[in-house]
C-alpha cells in the first residue's frame, strides 16, 4: 500500500508510536497483499518519553509519504516544532492522506489541517484545542473521526482503532481483523462511540453480556432482535440496554447492526456470494435492507465495496492513496 510515514521528533508519546508501529510494520501471516513499506522519519535523533529514537529518513520525506502518521505530542501546552508542523502540511499538500493519534491533533492543527472539520483528541484535551484552534469543530465523545484524507483519534485505545480502521479502509475487513487477533485486541469499534466506556469489556465471568455477545455473533444469519437478546440474558429490554452501555457505549440495536455489516464486508471480499445471499447470511432479509444499511454504515454499495476490493492492487510509483468512495 505504499509508504507509511510515522513522524518522529522530540516530544512525541511512545505509546501511539509503538501501536502505530505494531500495526503498521509487518502483515499478519497467511495474509498475502502488498503491505505498507514503514519509514521512520524525523529530523534526527529523537527523545521519545525515556527512549532514544533513530529515524529512518528526515523530514523531507513526508511529501513523498502515501500515508503519514502523526503520534501523541506529550506537552499540549508547548507548540509542535515548525519544521514538523510545514513538513505535515508539504505531506497533506502533495497529496498524502493524514493522520493523527491522540494529541498528534495539535500538530495537525498547527498545519491548518484541520481547519472547518470535525476532529477529535484524548478527552482530556478536547477544550484546550478547541479553544487555541477556534476553526476546528472538536467533538470530545467519539473514537475517532475520518475525513478521508485527514484523520484524527482519541487516546491511547483509540489510536489503535483507528489505526485498525486505516487497515480496513486499504485490505477489508478480513485482513483488518487479522492484525487485530495478531494483537489481541477487538477487531472493530465504531469511530462514533462515545470515548467514555464505564467498562469497555466484559470485566467478570458472569458478567449478563460474556456469553451473551459471542452467542449472537455466532447467529448473525438469524433475524435477531434486542427482545432476542433480551431473553437470551433472561432481563427486560431496558436493562439489557443499560448493560450494553456501560460495557460497549453503544446499544444492543446498533452493535448488532454493527456486526451484521461487519459480517457483510468479510463475505464481499472472500466469497462471490449474491448480494441477496449475503442479505439472508447476516440476517439483513433483503438485499435492499443491506444496501441501505450498508451504503450508510460503509458509505458506499455493496457492489461498489466488493469491486474496490477485489480490483485493489499496489499503487503504481509516484501514485498516492485515494478513498474507495
Amino acid at each position: 500500500m505504499g509508504t507509511l510515514a510515522l513522524a518522529v521528533t522530540d516530544g512525541m508519546l511512545h505509546f501511539e508510536l509503538s501501536l502505530a508501529y505494531e500495526v503498521f510494520a509487518s502483515a499478519p501471516d497467511a495474509v498475502d497483499v502488498p503491505w505498507y513499506d514503514v519509514a521512520l522519519c524525523g529530523p534526527g535523533p529523537a527523545r521519545v518519553e525515556r527512549f532514544r529514537m533513530e529515524p529512518d529518513h528526515g523530514l523531507d520525506r513526508l511529501p513523498h509519504a502515501d500515508t503519514v502518521v502523526v503520534p501523541g505530542w506529550a506537552d499540549v501546552d508547548e507548540e509542535p516544532p515548525a519544521e514538523l508542523v510545514d513538513a505535515v502540511r508539504a505531506a497533506h499538500e502533495a497529496g498524502a492522506r493524514v493522520a493523527s493519534l491522540c494529541t498528534g491533533a495539535f500538530v495537525l492543527a498547527a498545519a491548518g489541517l484541520l481547519d472547518g472539520r470535525r476532529a477529535t483528541t484524548h478527552w482530556a484535551h478536547t477544550e484546550a484545542l478547541a479553544a487555541r484552534y477556534p476553526r476546528v469543530d472538536v467533538d470530545p465523545d467519539v473514537l475517532y473521526v475520518d475525513n478521508g484524507t485527514v484523520l484524527t483519534s482519541a487516546g491511547k485505545a483509540a489510536a489503535m482503532d483507528l489505526c485498525l480502521h486505516l487497515v480496513r479502509l486499504d485490505h477489508g475487513s478480513a485482513v483488518a481483523n487479522a492484525v487485530a487477533r495478531r494483537l489481541v485486541v477487538p477487531p472493530h469499534r465504531d469511530g462514533g462511540q462515545a470515548q467514555f466506556v464505564t467498562a469497555p469489556v466484559p470485566a467478570r465471568d458472569d458478567h449478563p453480556l460474556t456469553e451473551l455477545l459471542p452467542w449472537a455473533a455466532a447467529r448473525l444469519d438469524q433475524p435477531l432482535t434486542v427482545e432476542d437478546l433480551a431473553r437470551r440474558a433472561r432481563m427486560s429490554s431496558r436493562h439489557l440496554a443499560r448493560h450494553f452501555r456501560a460495557a460497549t457505549g453503544t446499544t444492543p440495536l446498533r452493535w448488532l447492526l454493527t456486526q451484521r455489516v461487519r459480517r457483510a464486508q468479510e463475505l464481499l471480499e472472500a466469497t462471490d456470494a449474491s448480494v441477496d445471499a449475503i442479505a439472508e447470511a447476516t440476517g439483513m432479509g433483503t438485499a435492499t435492507t443491506l444496501r441501505r444499511h450498508f451504503n450508510r454504515t460503509v458509505g458506499v454499495p455493496p457492489d461498489t465495496y466488493r469491486r474496490t476490493f477485489r480490483a485493489r492492487t499496489r499503487p503504481a510509483p509516484g501514485e498516492k492513496w485515494s478513498p474507495m468512495a
